[in-house]
């Protein structure tokens, strides 16, 4: 097979793992080397500093051993098949990165004979880029589940960046349409953890040490593939950020690429479902909420219609309004309509005097929103009527899908 048919077959085989859009890398370049991943943020994602960037996104190969229910490449698929060498993806890479079409690899695959020799061929990929090539740019590798812990160490010392997949939310999902275990998966995401832990201790006593998996580790879940609910998801979440010191955790909306009686019957992916966990995720990421504040047993599904933080102030209206001048800044942070750079400069202008309206605006906060849970001055803003159906429209009308906190886009072309 020609290398262009392989790479049409596997990068195609790739763009269902949503858990490559990443940054946080500190790999500089180095004499006589090339690329580094310095700030670099990772295929078709908004790194930091404003820029758009690319990588080369592949299978190793899409032949796989196990037969789960949701994958497009499962073993009893009749599609069409391919893997490459090391050579071949090691010189892919180079070519790619030398005419500015990426800025780094992600690189996952298919489970052949073993997960101990498919991730031997993965370390193999990286250690001759880095080794051979002298290659400085950024570098995922996917973890096989099952793979020992000494391949899982191997790993994070060629990788920027290493992830796990944990597929579905609970044991019993797994085991209906996986062939993986829980243990397998959780296992070396503990190893990870641990070992990322353990460097850093180790550098901070000598700086010659080879960084560990530099921009940590994360992980991938499918939605609406399971009846697992919204509950069950995020807590799950809150979990792998508090044990794992996970730097990410995506979502992916079950795409039904697979006829079969195990799966659920959709026409359409859950993306506002996606769009939903991914503002939960946030929320607990960056708003200081936990999990069951957002989600509880009572309601164990985000609401369709709200987005999470305007859900949990509707409920909770018996803490509003704040006054803006002498809030909290962490109360201020739950105002729907202000967001965390906002209530950083409120913060910071009020000090220099009192705050009003027309001032919030100039700051950003989106007063259309905002009105409803706040005073300035002891004042609510003029013509606002606080009444369950008044909130809940001005909630409505701006809880659209425009507002995403996070986009996955598919592989582009490299030609």
């Amino acid at each position: 097979m020609e290398l262009i048919e392989k790479l049409e077959i596997l990068g195609a085989a790739a763009k269902f793992d949503a858990s490559c859009s990443s940054s946080g890398s500190d790999r500089r370049g180095s004499f006589g080397g090339i690329g580094s991943a310095y700030k670099a943020g990772i295929c078709h994602s908004w790194a930091a500093d404003g820029r758009c960037i690319s990588l080369l996104k592949v299978l190793f190969t899409n032949y796989c051993i196990n037969d789960c229910a949701y994958c497009i490449n499962r073993r009893s698929n009749d599609v069409r098949r391919a893997a490459f060498t090391v050579d071949e993806l090691v010189m892919l890479t180079m070519n790619f990165y030398k005419r500015n079409y990426i800025e780094g690899l992600f690189l996952s695959s298919g489970i052949i004979k073993n997960a101990d020799f498919t991730m031997e061929k993965l370390i193999s990929v990286a250690k001759k880029l880095r080794k051979e090539e002298n290659f400085n740019g950024y570098i995922h590798l996917k973890v096989i589940p099952g793979a020992s812990e000494i391949l899982v160490k191997e790993a994070g010392l060629y990788a920027d960046r290493v992830s796990v997949n944990i597929e579905l939310p609970s044991e019993k999902s797994l085991k209906l349409l996986t062939e993986k275990s829980r243990e397998s998966i959780i296992k070396p995401m503990t190893s990870i953890s641990c070992d990322i832990i353990e460097n850093r201790e180790e550098r901070s006593k000598t700086k010659k040490l080879p960084v560990f998996a530099p921009a940590g580790q994360t992980t991938q879940l499918i939605v609406g593939a399971t009846p697992d609910n919204d509950r069950k998801i995020v807590k799950l979440t809150e979990a792998f950020y508090k044990k794992f010191s996970m730097k990410r955790v995506y979502y992916s909306a079950f795409v039904p690429v697979n006829s079969d009686n195990r799966l659920p019957v959709v026409s359409l992916p859950p993306l506002d479902r996606e769009h939903r966990l991914y503002q939960a995720d946030w929320l607990m990421r960056f708003y200081g909420f936990k999990a069951d504040e957002i989600v509880s047993e009572e309601n164990p599904f985000l609401s369709e219609d709200i987005d999470p933080k305007a859900f949990w102030a509707m409920r909770n209206m018996h803490l509003f309004p704040l006054e803006i001048n002498s809030a909290a800044f962490e109360m201020i942070l739950r105002v729907p309509g202000i967001g965390r750079q906002s209530a950083f400069r409120i913060v910071s202008a009020r000090k220099n005097g009192s705050l009003d309206f027309d001032d919030l605006k100039r700051i950003g906060v989106v007063l259309k929103r905002a009105r409803y849970f706040i005073t300035c001055r002891g004042k609510m803003m003029p013509e606002t009527v606080v009444s369950e159906q008044t909130v809940l429209e001005a909630m409505k009308s701006t809880s659209t899908r425009a507002g995403a906190v996070d986009h996955t886009f598919e592989q582009l072309s490299l030609f």
